[in-house]
């Protein structure tokens, strides 16, 4: 028989009484909400006083469009900048690149001796010219020896020109140690077509090796020399300070050397004994300041230059050297 009505025993049909969850959340909201409507204590006040500080702040996020305006004022500022300092590297590069140009016209030595003298003898009468010049070169590939060699062979025939009987080449390998006759006859060769017949005297040696002077043969240390060239590289700086301290401390060990001794003089002077002795100007052709590991104790007191934007060996990179090296201050630490 067919009935009219709600079913009492559908569950969704049923009217649905208040739990006790239903009914402890109406009565915590009606709690909070009378709570905000009434007034706070002064306790309350200066508890919230203290804990807001402390409290995380809940930042409103940002919509999309404020969002791309925000990245876009970014990458326009960078770009801007980008833009800038490429603007000036070009104007560097270009001034730098006339300059060396106009230096190269107007000071060319021709391979003649007494042009390059005249390009320094107003430096020698200034009093302030260098005694030992130092440069730093790289070898390029496999087969980039002969254009090492043969830069080696213009520098000197410069420093014996101008008057400077020293010069040390650091390469950091050491492959020109290898190539000390070969550089030798290179270099008495070039000074032929400055000097002709009548060229200076000339000494190639490494430390710890054989010298070679005029002729290939190996030369008294006592012989009068018009111009010294000396190769050196990596394990001429630090590998040879390690093996000096090595050699102290040993010494000091088995009573032949006191620690009182010790000093930088006496390292300064087994430093020359074994090395060289500190170079009064460094001249690098490459256009940043890299030392690529020369010697550290050699460089105390040496004059550095280098021109920016330059990655040859020139003439006019070497006479610029000099004329800074005549203007600058010495003040050895004052």
């Amino acid at each position: 028989m067919a009935t009219t009505g709600h079913q009492p025993n559908d569950p969704a049909l049923t009217p649905r009484r208040p739990s006790a969850v239903d009914f402890d959340a109406a009565t915590l909201k009606a709690a909070l909400r009378a709570r905000r409507t009434q007034p706070k204590s002064a306790e309350t006040l200066a508890r919230e006083k203290l804990l807001l500080p402390h409290l995380p702040t809940n930042d409103v996020p940002r919509g999309p469009v404020r969002t791309f305006l925000s990245t876009l004022l970014h990458r326009f500022i960078l770009l801007l900048i980008q833009t800038l300092f490429s603007i000036y590297l070009k104007l560097r590069w270009a001034y730098n690149n006339i300059m060396n140009r106009v230096y190269s016209v107007l000071y060319y030595h021709h391979r003649t001796p007494q042009l390059i003298e005249k390009d320094v003898k107003p430096l020698k009468e200034g009093g302030k010219f260098p005694q030992h010049v130092s440069v730093i070169l790289e070898m390029e590939g496999m087969d980039g020896i002969d254009r090492l060699v043969d830069e080696v062979a213009e520098i000197s025939c410069w420093c014996a020109a101008a008057g400077i009987p020293r010069l040390s080449v650091y390469e950091r390998t050491g492959v020109l140690k290898s190539y000390i006759a070969t550089s030798h006859r290179a270099i008495a060769q070039q000074l032929r077509l400055y000097y002709g017949r009548s060229r200076p005297t000339l000494r190639v040696h490494a430390p710890h090796s054989r010298s070679f002077i005029n002729g290939d043969q190996p030369t008294d240390e006592a012989e009068q020399i018009d111009l010294e060239v000396m190769f050196i590289s990596e394990e001429d700086g630090r590998e040879s300070l390690v093996d000096l301290t090595k050699t102290l401390c040993d010494m000091a060990q088995r009573g032949k050397l006191s620690s009182d001794d010790v000093s930088v003089e006496l390292v300064d002077a087994e430093v020359k004994e074994t090395s060289m002795d500190e170079p009064d100007l460094l001249i690098l052709f490459s256009p940043n300041i890299t030392l690529r590991g020369y010697p550290p104790w050699q460089l105390r007191l040496t004059e550095i230059y280098n021109v920016q934007d330059n990655d040859g060996v020139g003439y006019q990179v070497f006479l610029r050297a000099l004329h800074r090296f005549a203007r600058a201050e010495m003040r050895f630490g004052r």
